[in-house]
């Protein structure tokens, strides 16, 4: 029996799911049950009806499913897989931000701890943080952490004024805007897609901004295009790749180690031993999950 068809009976006899990011290892994404972004698996670790949620991603996403999904065992692979935005924004910090700032409500990324979001007023994530702050009423005054980038941007695409987090992903920020406009000189014809976590000298060079779900359904839904600039941490090129074998996909290689921290074997052992498992205290949880329901709710 290969270590993918005992994951799989694993599994089947503990009816477990496992959810992956695109972020992923390609291995990883094709012995999942779902792959998507932070919504999308947000979305369908609620819905679930498996036993067992096992989360290959980083610790703030099993986090999120824990909060969603009480009831249910959530697993991740390795516990020590972390996030450099997260860590970023500590709860002891923006609460003394909250405290500087009493009359402005609190927008945070999905990319957090459970603590963090326990003092938040909405979450978003990169599908639906345009949309969700539109819909604000226009007098409310937004602290909004903790990616600078992709608060830059959404300031820049709804003319909203916010207070920024000096916080930032640091994979997206390792893009490079020199290789970026040598990559577009090289390759003319290709469209440029970037995520909003990089820098606003790369979303400034490109075609299309988006998370990595909406990136991904950019190239499906462009067949005119033979070439595109990928400007996101490489992980969804698999994905892409998979879904359009005909186009050539152009990318730096700047990966996320923490999310390359998932491997079958660990993978395997996470559902054969149901450890590490992650859990969030009920009295943070019910904080934690009120702004992560309404963003759900809105999306």
């Amino acid at each position: 029996m290969t270590i993918q068809e005992e994951i799989r009976e694993l599994c089947r006899q503990k009816n477990a799911v496992i959810l992956a990011h695109y972020y992923q290892r390609p291995e990883i994404q094709d012995v999942a049950d779902i792959i998507g972004d932070s919504l999308a698996l947000a979305q369908q670790a609620q819905m679930t009806q498996a036993d067992i949620i096992v989360m290959c991603g980083v610790h703030f996403m099993a986090e999120t499913a824990a909060i969603l999904c009480p009831t249910r065992k959530v697993l991740i692979p390795d516990a020590t897989a972390g996030c450099s935005l997260a860590d970023s924004c500590q709860a002891a910090d923006l609460k003394r931000w909250k405290e500087e700032h009493p009359e402005y409500k609190v927008v945070s990324y999905v990319n957090t701890s459970a603590a963090v979001k326990a003092l938040t007023d909405i979450v978003v994530t990169s599908s639906n943080a345009l949309k969700i702050v539109r819909r604000l009423p226009k007098e409310d005054k937004i602290l909004f952490g903790p990616d600078q980038n992709l608060g830059r941007y959404i300031m820049e695409e709804t003319g909203r004024e916010m207070e920024l987090w000096n916080g930032c992903c640091h994979v997206h920020s390792r893009f490079s805007a020199e290789k970026l406009q040598a990559l577009r000189q090289q390759y003319p014809n290709a469209p440029v897609l970037a995520h909003p976590e990089c820098k606003k000298d790369i979303l400034d060079q490109a075609n299309v901004v988006g998370s990595t779900a909406a990136l991904l359904n950019f190239v499906k839904g462009h067949a005119e295009y033979k070439q595109f600039i990928i400007c996101t941490e490489p992980g969804i090129l698999y994905e892409m790749r998979k879904s359009c074998p005909d186009v050539e996909l152009i990318a730096e290689e700047n990966r996320c180690e923490y999310m390359r921290q998932v491997t079958l074997e660990k993978l395997r052992d996470c559902l054969r031993d149901e450890t590490p498992v992650v859990r969030v205290e009920p009295e943070l949880a019910e904080k934690a999950v009120l702004p992560i329901k309404k963003m759900l709710e809105w999306s």
